[in-house]
Order: structure tokens, then C-alpha cells, then sequence
């Protein structure tokens, strides 16, 4: 892919380019908690964005997608969003740049990428990776934290997703063999090396994604935000779930009302559940960190609400197969992909199993990737 994009620039542009990489991400434990301030425990992948870019003297932008086979021109002083295009990466972090204070030239641009299921934050790899390109062509000095903040303000602005900040971050500082245990209050991380011995991180995509998924997204944050507010009456100083202690949940069952308190209790146990995955993983304790997959996928399925009947039966189906450690639901929920750690001789047989269960269930073929973790984001040597 990145002599794909190469290439493909010098013919359109007939210039050397600069390349910067992005990639993709899995989340190994902590749904819908980013945005209560609270823990998550992401890794980048092997797939992602190659982004090739070079000054043209021109006022303009010249923006080619090599997924789409489409071009698309803007003004590099005036600009806008384009309700659901592919632009709006490129314009959002260019918008982010100039309103820091940096000043930009006209450019061309050729992206592309191998990421092979939604949940994977393609749209975090392109902008963090359009970021870097930026970076390095114009001699910006612009840490990789910032690059991360001007790529999730440019999702917020320019492309209408209210992103937490997980994505990015992890595109941004994953390292191989490593996950990143991420404080999204402080935006500030740990690494913790994931040696997961006989066993491969093994994705089923269910190839399915229900249109109740934005919506349902829009009501869990505000029942959240609700139950923050109804708790402060006995805990003051709380400024999200992340401050409610775990201990605490009967007596926060007693404060909220029953169509709240599973929403916050989910939260609140997630939270913990990646403490407690975090610590297993660096003790190599294979065990404990499946079985709480097992408990995050029926925390977001019961609690939270967030799966659908595709992604219990995914689950539920791996747990059942003697190859399997643990499996969940990844992602926003409603469709996508599970996560699952199987034996690595058991394998082939796993995918034999899931795909005839799953198509005589549901009439779809299931997709499975193979994912490794995998360093951040890099400029490309020429």
C-alpha cells in the first residue's frame, strides 16, 4: 500500500512526496468510558493510512482518495466541511494548524489504507497521519500529543463525530507488543506489554452495523452527564463516573433511578475491569484478562445496552469453544466487530465453527482478522 500511494502521487502530481503513517487501533478493554474521564486500554495494529504529501505553490489543496478514486480541490484560505465527505479530515486538521498559529502553503495529498473492518478508527489513523505529514513537510515543531488534540477537534468540527480521545492517542503512541493503558482525564498513558504466549488476537467482523447506533451512542452520554448530576447530592467532588468508587455501587443503586443506575454502573465497573486487565496482562495472567472480556461483553450487553443480538451470539458462541480465553464486543456497539484471544493452534478450527454457527443463525458470512500490536504513527524514509 505505501508504494501504492507513492506511486500514485507522482503520477498525479509528478513530485517526490513526503509519506507518514498511521494506524489503525483495537480497544482490549474500556467501552464508553473515555468520555467520562475514565480508563481504557487500547494498542495500535499493523494496518493503517499512508499519507503522501508535497508543497505545490499553489493557494490550493489537491486532495486525492485512493480508496475512492476520487479528487477533491479547496482553498487553502477558504474552506469549509462537506457534510459526510472524505475531505473533511484533511480540511478539519488543516483548520486545526492555522488556528494555532501555524501557517500553511497549498499541497498535495494522496491517502489510502488497509484497514479491513469498521471499529478500527480509520478516520483517527487519517488525521493523525495527516498531522504528521503536515509536520515534517512544513518543518513544524508539534508534539505528538498535539497532533492527537488537533485530530479529535477536527473529527468534532469538520466531520460531526464527538470522538473521546482514545483513538487517536493510540494511533498515535502505540508501540509493538505493547498496550496502552490510557488515563483520559490526564491524557496520559502506560505502557504494558502484552505477551499473549500460545493465544493470537483474532477479530470477527459481524458485518452488520444497525442505524439506532449514533442515536443510542447520543442517550448513553446523557444518561451518563444525568447520573453525575443526581450523584453529586452525596459526592460532592465528583466530576464524572470515573470518581465514583466501585465499592459504592449499592449505595449509588439506592440514589439513581432504575433507568440509570446500569448505564453508571456499567461505567463505573468497566473502569475497574481495565485496572484489573491491565494488571493481569502484565502478570501474563491469560486467564483472569479473558474472563474479563467475558464480563465487559455482558456488562455492555446488559447494562449498557449497547450490543445487539449479531454480537451476543458472536460472543456468546466463542465462549463456548475450548480454544477460547475470552471474548467481547469491541467498539460503540450495535454491530462491527468482537475481540477475541484463541488458542493459536485452535484457530482455523474456531473460524470453521463461528463461520457455519453464525451463517445458519444470521444468513452473513462473518469476516475474521488477525491483528498484531504494532507501533504509532511514523514519517516514512525515503
Amino acid at each position: 500500500m505505501k508504494n501504492t500511494i507513492a506511486q500514485t502521487f507522482k503520477k498525479l502530481f509528478n513530485s517526490e512526496p513526503v509519506l507518514a503513517f498511521a494506524p489503525g487501533r483495537i480497544n482490549l478493554i474500556g467501552e464508553h468510558t473515555d468520555y467520562q474521564e475514565g480508563l481504557v486500554f487500547p494498542a495500535a495494529i499493523e494496518q493503517g493510512i499512508w499519507v503522501a504529501i508535497q508543497k505545490n505553490d499553489l493557494p490550493s489543496c489537491r486532495l486525492y482518495s485512493e480508496d475512492y478514486k476520487e479528487e477533491f480541490v479547496f482553498d487553502i484560505n477558504s474552506f469549509s466541511p462537506k457534510k459526510g465527505h472524505w475531505a473533511n479530515y484533511t480540511m478539519g486538521v488543516v483548520s486545526q494548524f492555522r488556528q494555532a498559529g501555524y501557517k500553511l502553503e497549498g499541497f498535495d495529498l494522496v491517502f489510502g489504507g488497509n484497514i479491513p473492518a469498521s471499529g478500527l478508527s480509520s478516520s483517527a489513523a487519517l488525521s493523525v497521519a495527516i498531522g504528521m505529514a503536515l509536520t515534517e513537510l512544513f518543518k513544524f515543531t508539534i508534539t505528538k500529543k498535539s497532533i492527537v488534540l488537533y485530530a479529535q477537534k477536527a473529527e468534532h468540527l469538520f466531520a460531526d463525530v464527538k470522538c473521546g480521545i482514545m483513538d487517536p492517542y493510540a494511533s498515535a503512541f502505540g508501540v509493538k507488543n505493547r498496550a496502552l493503558l490510557l488515563d483520559c482525564r490526564t491524557n496520559t498513558h502506560f505502557e504494558v506489554e502484552a505477551d499473549f504466549g500460545d493465544h493470537s488476537l483474532l477479530l470477527v467482523n459481524s458485518k452488520v452495523k444497525h442505524s439506532l447506533a449514533d442515536s443510542a451512542y447520543n442517550e448513553r452520554r446523557e444518561a451518563c452527564e444525568e447520573s453525575v448530576k443526581l450523584l453529586k447530592t452525596s459526592y460532592p467532588d465528583a466530576i464524572t463516573l470515573r470518581d465514583i468508587p466501585v465499592k459504592d455501587l449499592e449505595k449509588v443503586q439506592q440514589i439513581l433511578p432504575t433507568n440509570l443506575y446500569p448505564k453508571a454502573k456499567h461505567v463505573i465497573t468497566e473502569i475497574e475491569r481495565v485496572n484489573l486487565a491491565s494488571k493481569a496482562l502484565h502478570a501474563s495472567d491469560l486467564i483472569v484478562f479473558g474472563n474479563l472480556l467475558k464480563e465487559s461483553h455482558r456488562s455492555l450487553s446488559q447494562d449498557f445496552e449497547v450490543s445487539c443480538e449479531e454480537l451476543d451470539f458472536l460472543a456468546e458462541k466463542s465462549w463456548e469453544l475450548p480454544g477460547v480465553i475470552g471474548s467481547r464486543m469491541m467498539g460503540g456497539g450495535f454491530g462491527g466487530c468482537t475481540l477475541n484471544l484463541v488458542k493459536i493452534d485452535f484457530l482455523e478450527e474456531f473460524k470453521k465453527q463461528i463461520k457455519s454457527s453464525y451463517q445458519s443463525a444470521f444468513a452473513l458470512e462473518p469476516e475474521f482478522i488477525e491483528v498484531a500490536l504494532s507501533d504509532g504513527a511514523s514519517i516514512i524514509p525515503s
